[in-house]
């Protein structure tokens, strides 16, 4: 069996003082992906450098309290790769690769374009550039997984006010229409809809800080493990946790019939 468990963190010293490490301890993850570290190397004491015994890989934004993804796993990676080729983009810390055997597990923090009208060029040409990599990895051979914060609800279950939001960011036409290229051919599986296609509310990952979007589990699924279709195939539970908010983003766990 294979766990992945991938999470945007809003911080990784935030999530731990809220209370990550021990929940994450008793997971029994293989692999834990994570986005938004918002720290550099030196701001890790030893306990996040080797978080919940964890070996830990991480490409942090040069930019100070930014970004940066992180692979933290039972066994260190055979080989890692970070960034996608593209120097603006991989100085701020969005893509991470760990190979295990012939397992590739990536770390993924696609831009939000909520900011500006700047951030949502940038957004656009992220997705540009990131579609040959994912090209190249569904050819690649190997079984692959790319976990992260998508910044993208393709469907309309995936957010509770999908009417109001079709002109925002996060729900626009050209962004779902992307989700929906890289699927298109079957190379590609969103491992959560294979085993819940037709989920709606329990399915979100992501709740606004603004009113009651918590409460009232007014959400947004953002948050996506995509994996080459025989792994995603072999997905057998899947589970956002709520039980305890680490980050203004859930956990989602998934298991997969793989040997790690």
């Amino acid at each position: 069996m294979l766990r992945i468990i991938n999470l945007n963190l809003n911080g990784v010293r935030s999530a731990c003082r809220k209370g990550l490490l021990p929940w994450l301890a008793a997971q029994q993850a293989d692999v834990v992906c994570v986005q938004e570290l918002k720290a550099q190397a030196a701001d890790l004491d030893a306990e996040l450098a080797a978080p919940a015994g964890l070996h830990a890989v991480n490409a942090h934004a040069s930019k100070k309290g930014y970004s940066g993804v992180g692979v933290w796993s039972r066994r260190a990676p055979d080989a890692v790769v970070e960034g996608i080729g593209d120097a603006g983009f991989d100085a701020e810390g969005r893509y991470l690769r760990a190979d295990f055997g012939n397992l590739s597990v990536v770390s993924l923090y696609l831009p939000s374009g909520s900011s500006s009208p700047e951030r949502q060029e940038a957004k656009f040409r992220f997705m540009e550039r990131f579609m040959p990599v994912l090209d190249a990895l569904a050819a690649s051979g190997r079984d692959v997984v790319v976990c992260g914060d998508w910044n993208i609800a393709q469907r309309e279950l995936d957010l509770k006010n999908w009417k109001s939001n079709q002109k925002n960011s996060g729900f626009l036409p050209e962004e779902r229409a992307w989700v929906a290229g890289v699927l298109a051919d079957g190379r590609w599986r969103d491992s959560y809809r294979v085993l819940y296609p037709d989920e709606g509310e329990g399915c979100y990952t992501w709740w606004s800080n603004r009113g009651q979007a918590w409460a009232k589990n007014v959400g947004w699924r953002l948050d996506y493990q995509l994996a080459t279709a025989s792994l995603a195939a072999s997905a057998q539970t899947a589970q956002v946790y709520r039980a305890q908010r680490f980050s203004d983003h859930a956990p989602l766990t998934i298991d997969y019939a793989y040997a790690f």
